[in-house]
């Protein structure tokens, strides 16, 4: 039943259009104060309804519905007397009644039955009780201590990704009633992996509030990587304790809050994974939760006809054309930074965020030129994800001075010249050029270098939480996505992996070997070269997905990491926690600024006899064998890395030079991707002489 309220002529001056949802009145706004706690300014942009109510019940009390009276510029806001912390409360088209039965979950809004109240766009979080959403207003209080932004520098990070429900669902040291939440990520048995791994940055699948598309739930699935946000201010309470579900949307924050204050405590930042490119409510017959109610037109992204352009491939894509919503999504990432203390962002297809008004792409997009332009975003990590589904998405490079960029160039590179290359060469035929590879390795300067960028632009993965998993990629030809309920048809069909000659799970002692082998050719490759690393979480366990390279539905074993300890985990684990020390103990002897000053810093290329790599040697298919000698004048020693991806063992000569102003003497074998690293590690060879480097291997020595 809604109770009478009081007559809103009294408050037509007392409101304000900013900020966008609900706050405390300013300070003598109307002459009375703000010091009554239920007493809050509602605004909302909503520019396709003529006049806006807001249905709210405080805890415990029944619903009631106020019109906002004022409108500017599309902003509806007004004063509403008994909206304390905790309250329910969302938007719907005023019916011309001052106030009105809400009987729930019966709609009054045209189309959608289901649900009868359009969120708030700033709510800080969604309940759903009664069988529909409704936004909640919230507390932001919480005791960080001294709790801060870890501002860890791009040379130093190492990026871990990871889904908070996956990372700790299976793992036999985390309480059971931990497993699969916040407060499992933060497990002292989570972060003593992260730790002792050697990785810097978590960076976690999306944590917004997001929903299951219609056609998951006729499967009976559910979206488990959460690309589907639906609130752009509010945490997903599923992966909250069910204590903290239980007792409410504060203590799922506070928990959350609590994850991130204990990875920061262990030296760990949190980066989020976040979706600005497209809501929830899907295409123009999707369901309409928020955005289209309150004006779709200007919410997303339309054609002159007024139907939706999609560059996501999920029915819609906001319009960073409109100003609101651009604001809507700095807020919203400002609020992420100041509220919760996170340490950065990686943008999923943000190339829709920056197309103009001819949906091109647009390294000055007003959305980029804010972000550079703002203090608090400006001074945190800024991923890319660079590239869409619409007409010239692929950007990779194109992205500007403060981003860093997911690069594909890298691991397409990579995987072509360790995977597809072997197995051309094992079939009778050759790989392809050192080009490539040796671009990457050398972190992809000419890709960066137009848009005023060094190579620490350029984030290096193998793989991430889209596509095979590392193990899967040395395993299987083909992917096998059946579990996925559309007939494999899912899933990317080009995936440049190798099965090393049977597909699939085998017993085969021979092909184990190759694939382990291949495996740690991989990582090796991403964690020494130039560049910020990417390790998918599970890799470094050997962990396998059976196949499936698009496990976006898979709540289940299928996607968790497996934590059973075998000797592929083991040997995996041991050898991916070499090489990120091995690239910590080369980076630490190196001047802060390596390797951005190139004139401080050198990079050589010698062939298998240690002359310079000639022009006809790079183009030589036949040639798999390549020098990399890298460092510093002022550094502390240097590097030489040496690639065999043939499938012979070879003798290379190292090679004579002068680095800087030092002549190399001796060189000493740090580390060798071949099984003989403990027979081999520590012996020393001297500048022009030989050595040995085992087929398809890599071998890194210091100097």
């Amino acid at each position: 039943m809604v109770m009478p309220l009081f007559d809103t002529a009294s408050t037509m001056d007392a409101s304000t259009a900013v900020p966008l949802g609900v706050s405390v009145p300013r300070a003598g706004s109307d002459g009375t104060g703000s010091n009554h706690a239920g007493r809050v300014n509602v605004a909302c942009y909503a520019p396709g309804i003529s006049s806006l109510e807001v249905v709210y019940a405080a805890p415990g009390g029944e619903w009631r519905t106020q019109a906002l009276p004022n409108v500017t510029h599309g902003v509806h806001h007004g004063i509403v007397e008994d909206l304390p912390y905790g309250s329910r409360y969302g938007f719907r088209p005023a019916s011309g009644e001052q106030s009105l039965p809400f009987a729930a979950p019966t709609s009054e809004i045209e189309g959608d039955a289901g649900q009868p109240l359009l969120l708030d766009p700033y709510g800080r979080a969604v309940d759903q009780q009664d069988g529909f959403l409704a936004s909640v207003r919230m507390a932001g209080a919480y005791d960080w201590g001294t709790d801060q932004r870890l501002r860890l520098p791009w040379r130093n990070t190492i990026i871990y990704e990871a889904h908070v429900r996956g990372q700790s669902m299976l793992h036999p040291d985390v309480p059971e009633e931990l497993r699969g939440t916040y407060a499992g990520m933060a497990h002292p048995a989570i972060i003593e992996h992260l730790t002792s791994l050697g990785v810097s940055s978590v960076q976690l699948l999306p944590v917004h509030f997001h929903l299951d598309e219609p056609h998951l739930q006729d499967l009976g699935l559910t979206n488990y990587w959460g690309y589907n946000t639906a609130a752009f201010f509010a945490l997903h309470p599923g992966y909250a304790t069910r204590a903290a579900q239980k007792a409410g949307p504060q203590a799922v924050q506070d928990e959350f809050k609590s994850m991130v204050k204990h990875l920061h405590a262990a030296g760990l930042e949190v980066i989020l994974d976040v979706v600005y490119n497209h809501t929830a409510e899907g295409g123009p017959d999707g369901q309409t939760l928020s955005f289209r109610g309150l004006g779709e037109q200007a919410y997303y992204r339309t054609d002159g006809h007024g139907r939706y352009v999609d560059t996501t491939g999920c029915g819609n894509s906001l319009n960073f054309g409109e100003p609101r919503v651009v604001q809507m999504v700095l807020d919203s990432l400002r609020y992420w930074v100041d509220e919760f203390h996170i340490d950065g962002f990686r943008f999923d297809l943000a190339v829709t965020l920056c197309r103009n008004a001819a949906n091109e792409f647009d390294p000055r997009h007003p959305f980029l030129v804010a972000v550079a332009a703002d203090p608090v975003l400006s001074d945190v990590k800024l991923i890319a994800e660079p590239w869409d589904v619409g007409y010239g998405g692929w950007q990779t490079g194109r992205f500007p001075v403060g981003w860093v960029d997911w690069n594909d160039h890298f691991r397409d590179a990579l995987r072509s010249f360790w995977l597809t290359d072997r197995a051309a060469l094992d079939a009778g035929g050759h790989g392809g050029p050192l080009a490539k590879l040796a671009d990457s390795l050398s972190g992809s300067a000419a890709l960066f270098q137009p848009s005023g960028r060094s190579r620490l632009a350029s984030v290096n993965f193998i793989t991430s939480h889209d596509g095979f998993t590392l193990n899967d990629l040395v395993s299987f030809d083909r992917k096998h996505n059946e579990a996925n309920g559309e007939e494999n048809r899912d899933g990317h069909g080009d995936n440049r992996s190798y099965n090393h000659g049977v597909e699939g799970p085998t017993e085969d002692g021979t092909i184990l070997a190759k694939r382990a082998q291949s495996r740690r050719n991989l990582m090796a490759s991403m964690l020494v070269s130039l560049g910020v690393p990417m390790i998918t979480a599970g890799d470094e366990l050997a962990r396998t997905q059976q196949g499936n390279n698009n496990a976006y539905c898979q709540d289940n074993s299928l996607a968790w990491l497996d934590w059973t300890r075998t000797p592929e985990s083991h040997e995996m684990l041991r050898s991916t926690k070499r090489y990120i020390r091995l690239r910590k103990e080369f980076l630490a002897a190196q001047p802060h600024d390596f390797p951005v000053l190139d004139e401080q810093s050198y990079l050589y290329w010698f062939d298998q006899n240690g002359h310079p790599m000639s022009m006809e040697r790079w183009n030589d298919p036949h040639n798999r064998v390549v020098q990399l000698l890298l460092g510093s004048d002022n550094g502390g020693f240097a590097g030489l890395m040496v690639v065999n991806g043939s499938a012979s063992d070879l003798q290379f000569t190292l090679p004579r030079v002068t680095a800087g102003a030092t002549a190399l003497r001796m060189f000493e074998l740090r580390l060798t991707t071949s099984p003989l690293h403990e027979e081999r590690q520590g012996g020393q060879v001297a500048a022009g002489e030989k050595d040995l480097v085992e087929a398809y291997s890599i071998s890194i020595y210091r100097s």
